[in-house]
């Protein structure tokens, strides 16, 4: 494996990410016969198989995705090497792939302006999804930092706490819980739920709060893969929902919706700053977790229960 160049390497991602010889090829500037040519040389080299040829292209064996990984990681070492040359010379300059997670996208782009506004040479591409898209691409090396709630467990990774993240069930206005007290979990789960899509963190801690009650777990209602269709229905009265407090700031200002007293809520779950553990962390990627350890939880939103007004005396 000394000798394999990272030109080859290169060809290898290529072809795993386009899944084509000839639109490998294009990309890499090569002709079809000769980037075959280089993958068939690396095979014999090695002695395996990088990748079954089916009908539909080029599907990576498990061999090739050990390249692929080795690919990514080393793409990952070069830029954290010119950060680092950039850094040595005095430059404050960097990239940064920031993967955040959809609920993140109520406070995440005033936390970047505000990291711009200290350091204004590092180029940030952010990129929004949710859980599982997240985990996907800092898995496969193509974000740096992610912000998110519970950090994956399948691979290693550095998670470091930046903030709380409470979440909350919430209502309409005008719903038969709104302004009650202290509702208890066997209550609260005989109602329609308009829910996140499995996997989701924010469905997986609703699935826990509600383990221990009689309520399938099945029927919970319909799921919504969007915070704002999600906000949108429970307003107009389609059901309620479990939903962090960051998402329903505006909402609940303008008295559109309610957060419900359930007992043992809000639940309190944390955000974290999340990269690889074997990631060589850039300039760039530490001055953005410096930065978001010392003052991102300034930029979180706050919510509080809005209780009526003679709910205590």
């Amino acid at each position: 494996m000394r000798n394999v160049t990272f030109r080859q390497l290169r060809t290898v991602e290529a072809v795993c990410r386009l899944g084509k010889i000839n639109l490998a090829a294009e990309a890499l500037g090569l002709t079809g016969p000769a980037l075959t040519l280089q993958i068939q040389h690396l095979e014999r080299d090695a002695g395996i198989a990088l990748f079954d040829r089916t009908r539909g292209g080029m599907v990576p064996t498990a061999y090739g995705l050990a390249f692929l990984e080795a690919a990514r990681a080393i793409e990952d070492s070069l830029i954290a090497l010119e950060d680092s040359i950039d850094a040595i010379k005095g430059l404050r300059t960097g990239r940064l792939r920031l993967g955040v997670v959809s609920t993140g996208k109520y406070f995440a782009p005033q936390l970047i302006a505000a990291f711009r506004d200290q350091v204004p040479a590092v180029e940030i591409n952010l990129f929004i999804g949710n859980r599982a898209e997240i985990i996907a691409k800092l898995r496969d090396h193509e974000i740096d930092i992610a912000l998110m709630g519970r950090p994956p467990r399948d691979f290693e990774v550095r998670a470091q706490v930046f903030g709380d993240h409470p979440l909350v069930f919430i209502a309409p206005a005008g719903h038969p819980l709104a302004g009650v007290l202290e509702i208890s979990r066997e209550r609260i789960a005989q109602e329609q739920f308009l829910v996140r899509e499995k996997g989701s963190g924010t469905r997986i801690s609703l699935e826990i709060f509600l383990s221990d009650t009689p309520h399938e777990l099945e029927e919970l209602g319909t799921e919504i893969a969007s915070n704002e269709t999600i906000k949108q229905a429970v307003i107009a009265g389609l059901g309620i929902a479990f939903i962090s407090a960051h998402t329903i700031e505006q909402e609940v200002k303008l008295g559109r919706l309610m957060i419900l007293d359930v007992i043992d809520t809000p639940i309190r779950r944390q955000w974290f700053t999340v990269s690889r553990l074997d990631r060589v962390a850039t300039p760039a990627m530490q001055a953005f977790e410096r930065f978001v350890l010392a003052s991102g939880a300034r930029y979180l939103p706050v919510v509080s229960k809005p209780y009526p007004a003679n709910a205590f005396g």
